[in-house]
């Protein structure tokens, strides 16, 4: 099965307070979670704002991105499955 790429917007206050340590930590618990679910889910990046992060996974569907949600206990609020990915050079 061929894995999708989805935007996921998490709720967390203040995470873009925490230190670049607290943020790594973060990134461990993700990737332990991962390590459970692997092949069906990939973590790609992630944006951290004030708020929220917007992080893009890859995954086979949308529960998959759920189960690493529960495993990790960071909170999935909005689940978006990407259609095109569009750039500068999309012009012609």
């Amino acid at each position: 099965m061929a894995l999708k790429r989805y935007v996921i917007e998490r709720e967390i206050p203040n995470i873009g307070a925490l230190s670049e340590q607290d943020l790594s930590g973060a990134a461990g618990t993700s990737n332990t979670a991962l390590a459970k679910l692997a092949p069906r889910v990939q973590w790609e990046h992630s944006y951290v704002a004030a708020d929220k992060t917007f992080c893009v996974f890859l995954a086979e569907d949308e529960d998959a991105i759920r189960e690493h949600a529960e495993i990790s206990g960071f909170p999935a609020s909005i689940i978006t499955e990407v259609k095109a990915v569009l750039d500068p050079t999309a012009e012609r």
